[in-house]
C-alpha cells in the first residue's frame, strides 16, 4: 500500500481517539494469534500432512488481501462501523446494516464461547474454581475493562499480544533447535515428514483450507478501531504493513515446525505446540501452552466484546438499532452498547452450562462462516469504492498497490474457499445456515427501512 500526506478525518460519532498506534498494531496482530492458532492448527495437519503449508499460504494470501482493502478504507473513512459503513456507501443501506448485524450477532455468540472455552482450560490446569464461575468472572471483568474507556482496553491487548508473540518467538526457537539437533540428548526429528509431503492428496489440501480459514477471523477488528486512533491514516496503514508480514511469519514459522515434528495420526496434535514442546524434552510444556491459550482466548473475548460494543453503536447511530445504544458516558464509551453486547454473552454462557453442548455449537454452527461473508464484503465494496473516487479524482489517503487485479485475486480465492466449503458437507450445513441468517437479518433490515422510510413520508 501506498500513503498520501493528505489525513482522514475520523467519523466516530463523538468516540474518544486515546488507542495509540501500537495499541492498534497488536492488537490486530493478537486478534489473528488465537486459539485458531494455539490449539487449532493440529487439525490442519491431521487432514493435510505437511502441505498444509499450502492451505496457510492460501488462507493468508486472502487476509492480507482483505487488510489492504480495509485499510484501503478505513484511512479515508474511519468509522466504528467499518465495513458495514462501507457496504452500505457502495452496495446500498439494506447491504450495510446486514453485514452490520451479521457480525455483531457472530461476536455476542463468539464472546460466550471464548469465555466458557477459556475457563475450561484453566480449569483443566488449577481445578479449584468451577468452570461456571470462571466465566462469569471473565465476562463481568471484561466488561469492567470495556466500560473503563479506549485507552484502557488498548493497553490490555497490548499486552495480552506481547505475551502470544513472546510464546510464538520461544516457540519458534526451540523448534528451530530441535529440528537442527541442537538439543543435548534429543534426537532431530530432520523434515523427513516432508517425504509424504500430501499424504491425503488434494482433498486434504482443500479440507484443511476451510479449517485454517477460520484461523485467521478477527483481523478486521483493526478497520472498527482505526476510528479511535490519534491518527487513523499513519496508524491504519502502520498496523497493516506490520500485521501482514508478522502473521505470516509466525502462522507459517509455527506450523512448519509442527508439520515437521508431529507426523499424521500423532496425539500430540491435539495441542500441536505442546506437542512439540514435549518431544524437546520441555518440563510444564503442556501447562505453559494451555494458559498461554487461556491468555488468546481471554485477549480475543476482550477484543470481540470491544468490536461487537462499537459495530451496534454504529448501527444505532445509522437508525439501524435503538437510538440508546449510542448514548456516550463521560469517558466516552458507548455503555449501553457494551452492555447489550455483553448480555448475549452472559445469558449464552448460562445456558450452555445448563445444557452442555447443546447451545453454543448449535449457535457456533450458524455464524461460523460470517468471516468469509464479512471479507467478501469488503473486497466488493473496497472496489466499488476505489473505482468511485478514482472516476470522481477523490485522493486517498492509502491505496492499495495492484488494483484491481489483487482485489479480484482476493474475491477469486473467496471463490475457491466456499467452493470447498460446499463440497464438504460438515462445512456446507455451516455455510447454509450461515447463508440462512443472512436472508434473515437483511428481509429485516429492508423491511425495518420501508417502516422508517414510510413514517418519514407521512410526517413530511
Amino acid at each position: 500500500m501506498t500513503t498520501k500526506s493528505i489525513a482522514a478525518p475520523a467519523s466516530t460519532g463523538g468516540l474518544g481517539h486515546s488507542l495509540k498506534p501500537r495499541q492498534l498494531t497488536m492488537m490486530g496482530l493478537g486478534s489473528a494469534i488465537g486459539a485458531g492458532l494455539f490449539l487449532g492448527s493440529g487439525a490442519g495437519v491431521q487432514a493435510a500432512g505437511p502441505a498444509v503449508l499450502i492451505s496457510y499460504l492460501v488462507a493468508g494470501t486472502l487476509i492480507i488481501l482483505v487488510m489492504w482493502a480495509l485499510g484501503e478504507m478505513a484511512a479515508a473513512n474511519p468509522n466504528s462501523g467499518a465495513f458495514s459503513v462501507y457496504a452500505e456507501k457502495a452496495l446500498g443501506k439494506t447491504a450495510g446494516s446486514t453485514i452490520g448485524w451479521l457480525w455483531w450477532l457472530q461476536l455476542v455468540v463468539v464472546i460466550a464461547a471464548e469465555a466458557l472455552g477459556a475457563a475450561g482450560l484453566l480449569f483443566s490446569v488449577w481445578p479449584v474454581i468451577p468452570v461456571w464461575i470462571l466465566a462469569l468472572v471473565f465476562m463481568v471483568a471484561f466488561t469492567g475493562i470495556n466500560l473503563v474507556g479506549v485507552r484502557n482496553f488498548g493497553e490490555f491487548e497490548f499486552w495480552f499480544a506481547i505475551l502470544k508473540v513472546a510464546a510464538i518467538v520461544i516457540f519458534l526457537l526451540i523448534g528451530a533447535a530441535l529440528l537442527f539437533g541442537w538439543l543435548p540428548n534429543v534426537p532431530s526429528p530432520g523434515l523427513s515428514a516432508f517425504g509424504n509431503f500430501a499424504p491425503h492428496g488434494i482433498g486434504g489440501i482443500a479440507a484443511a483450507l476451510f479449517v485454517v480459514i477460520f484461523a485467521f477471523g478477527g483481523t478486521e477488528i483493526v478497520s472498527v478501531a482505526a476510528a479511535e486512533t490519534e491518527n487513523p491514516a499513519h496508524s491504519v496503514g502502520k498496523a497493516i504493513r506490520t500485521v501482514v508480514w508478522r502473521i505470516l511469519v509466525f502462522y507459517i514459522g509455527s506450523v512448519f515446525v509442527i508439520a515437521a515434528v508431529l507426523p499424521v495420526g500423532s496425539d500430540g496434535l491435539k495441542s500441536p505446540f505442546a506437542g512439540v514442546l514435549d518431544l524437546a524434552g520441555i518440563p510444564g510444556a503442556g501447562a505453559a501452552i494451555t494458559l498461554v491459550a487461556v491468555v488468546a482466548l481471554l485477549s480475543a473475548l476482550n477484543a470481540n466484546l470491544y468490536g461487537a460494543s462499537r459495530m451496534i453503536f454504529s448501527l444505532s447511530e445509522r437508525g439501524e438499532a435503538p437510538r440508546l445504544l449510542s448514548r456516550l458516558s463521560a469517558s466516552k464509551v458507548p455503555v449501553a452498547a457494551v452492555g447489550v453486547s455483553v448480555a448475549f454473552g452472559f445469558i449464552a454462557t448460562i445456558l450452555e452450562l445448563l445444557f452442555p453442548d447443546k447451545i453454543l455449537p448449535a449457535l457456533l454452527n450458524l455464524v461460523g462462516s460470517t468471516c468469509l461473508v464479512v471479507w467478501g464484503t469488503a473486497l466488493v465494496s473496497q472496489f466499488i469504492l476505489r473505482r468511485r473516487a478514482d472516476r470522481e479524482g477523490t485522493e486517498l489517503p492509502l491505496r492499495m498497490k495492484g488494483f484491481p487485479y489483487l482485489t479480484i485475486v482476493g474475491l477469486v480465492l473467496l471463490g475457491i474457499i466456499l467452493v470447498v466449503g460446499f463440497a464438504n458437507p460438515e462445512s456446507a450445513g455451516q455455510l447454509v445456515g450461515t447463508f440462512l441468517l443472512i436472508l434473515a437479518i437483511a428481509a429485516g433490515c429492508f423491511l425495518n427501512a420501508r417502516a422508517k422510510a414510510a413514517k418519514d413520508a407521512a410526517s413530511a
